[in-house]
């Protein structure tokens, strides 16, 4: 099974960002299960949504506390002592970030390692596609490509099914985001 911890702030979209993985996988064969954990949030407070995937049943519905993959969606978040707790060496953190892994691997004080840091500047990437900074599907491009959990194409029929009642413009910024995300490459 692997399980997969979505850090971010209220309104940035971090329960749609698993549900889309989820959805993303059910297209892919595989099983999925997807859930925030909802509080007296608002805007801008930081939130967290879970999402496992397996070729099995999935029975646990607890939190995950031993993620496989992280995502962060707001880099601030690395700050904050739940963003890392549970995660090893191996652990995959996917991280809206223009800092490189090595830069982000010293300011986590080499939690994870290098090789499994993977970030992008989702931000600049939502601005320029979208006019917003909603980082969501943009770190799902980056998780698509680095993990291979889900494929582009099944992320791109999930933005097309959670977003069917949004417009066609949006659904169409949302997957162009996703793709340069998806095709970044970090420049030395």
């Amino acid at each position: 099974m692997i399980k997969i911890r979505i850090h971010g702030r209220g309104g940035q979209g971090v329960v749609t960002a698993a549900e889309l993985i989820a959805l993303a996988a059910f297209n892919d064969g595989i099983k999925a299960f997807a859930f925030p954990v909802f509080g007296v949030e608002r805007t801008g407070a930081p939130i967290q949504s879970y999402v496992r995937l397996d070729k099995e049943k999935i029975l646990s519905k607890e939190q995950i506390y031993h993620p496989d993959i992280i995502i962060v969606q707001d880099p601030t978040l690395l700050g904050e002592d739940d963003t890392l707790s549970g995660s090893n060496k191996d652990t995959q953190l996917i991280i809206n970030s223009e800092k490189s892994g090595q830069e982000i691997e010293k300011i986590i004080k080499s939690k994870i390692k290098e090789e499994n840091i993977f970030s992008t500047p989702a931000t600049k990437i939502a601005l320029e596609v979208i006019g917003k900074n909603l980082v969501n599907t943009v770190t799902l491009g980056i998780f698509a490509r680095h993990t291979k959990l889900i494929s582009l194409a099944s992320l791109n029929k999930a933005v097309k099914e959670k977003f069917s009642e949004k417009s066609q413009k949006i659904i169409n910024e949302n997957c162009q985001a996703i793709k340069l995300a998806y095709n970044y490459e970090k420049k030395q």
